[in-house]
């Protein structure tokens, strides 16, 4: 998620945010008795690290022993798993990849980096959670993934490949994700729901115990899930397991009026009208369209280490084809 804006990009995007990270490689430690200013205690340099992970021969297309799903997935086992589980399409996974485009350019890397990453399928794009959800526990495979299935031929995003993409994964491991109820009344606000003037609706369904209600110049922290009318969940921290940070004048209007309406440990469920979230018609790709639905919690409320500011106006806090 990004920290600071509510934007709905984490289930196209887990990969593309990936790959700006960069491995850090450790210096050896001195000679043994080196002295401080002694020429011997000038550290070698670090082994030099590989640039990219060469690719698979059959990086340009799927061979004949590789199987193919109806949605055009192909896929072939490299290393066989354990057990007979697999993953739900919004189990929590911990995966190691890496991932090429077809003419054998690498474009991200968790094998690289030396550190797997844990992401909730129901936040990735179609393709990822497909194929994942094909492995069992410690399963190796190799993914040929279709434009449709991954960023698309022309990719929205920034730095995202473009077309098929080859990707080797390996499934470390999976755990259930939280559940979220649908609420019942998301169509509209019950009658026991007050409104603003702006035309925000809420509900509190837990009260908090203190008084402090954040500015618009303070950083919460907050868990939430979010709903269209229609009662499709479009994202959740809660599914994610971890609370987003985000500074309260960096989110969409009726975000903002919301947060001010609450106190710390306030639960409380919002009618986000669409002129207060994004349009009826977003311009954001993967933005919400029309009327939005918010369970919110309020775990904390910090002053802003910044002078206050126009913040960004962007979807959500916090990554998934959510």
């Amino acid at each position: 998620m990004e920290s600071y804006g509510m934007q709905k990009l984490l289930f196209t995007m887990i990969l593309t945010l990936l790959m700006i990270s960069v491995a850090v490689a450790q210096a050896p430690p001195p000679p043994a008795g080196a002295r401080e200013g002694d020429e011997r205690a000038v550290r070698p340099a670090p082994p030099q690290q590989p640039a990219t992970i060469p690719a698979p021969s059959d990086v340009a297309g799927p061979p004949e022993e590789a199987k193919t799903t109806d949605s055009g997935l192909a896929y072939k086992i490299l290393e066989p798993g354990e057990g007979d589980e697999r993953p739900g399409e919004t189990d929590n996974v911990e995966v190691h990849y890496t991932g090429w485009t077809t003419d054998g350019q690498m474009f991200d890397s968790s094998v690289m980096r030396g550190q797997p990453v844990t992401v909730p399928l129901a936040q990735v794009f179609d393709g990822w959670r497909e194929g994942l959800q094909l492995l069992r526990k410690n399963e190796k495979a190799r993914l040929w993934i279709p434009a449709e299935l991954a960023f698309g031929d022309t990719p929205q995003h920034p730095g995202a490949p473009a077309g098929m993409i080859v990707m080797d994964v390996e499934l470390r491991d999976f755990t259930p994700a939280p559940t979220v109820e649908v609420p019942s009344d998301l169509d509209e606000a019950p009658e026991d729901a007050r409104t603003t003037e702006s035309g925000l609706a809420y509900k509190v369904l837990e009260s908090g115990e203190g008084d402090t209600k954040p500015t618009t110049s303070d950083i919460v922290q907050v868990h939430y899930s979010g709903w269209t009318s229609d009662g499709e969940m479009f994202d959740s921290s809660v599914v994610r397991g971890e609370p987003a940070v985000f500074p309260v004048q960096g989110v969409i209007p009726g975000w903002a009026e919301a947060l001010q309406l609450m106190t710390v440990g306030d639960k409380a469920r919002f009618w986000i009208p669409a002129d207060l979230a994004y349009g009826d018609e977003p311009s954001q790709p993967g933005a919400p369209a029309g009327k939005l639905v918010f369970d919110v919690e309020l775990k904390s409320v910090q002053p802003s280490p910044q002078p206050p500011g126009p913040g960004p106006q962007q979807p959500r806090p916090q990554q998934q084809q959510h």
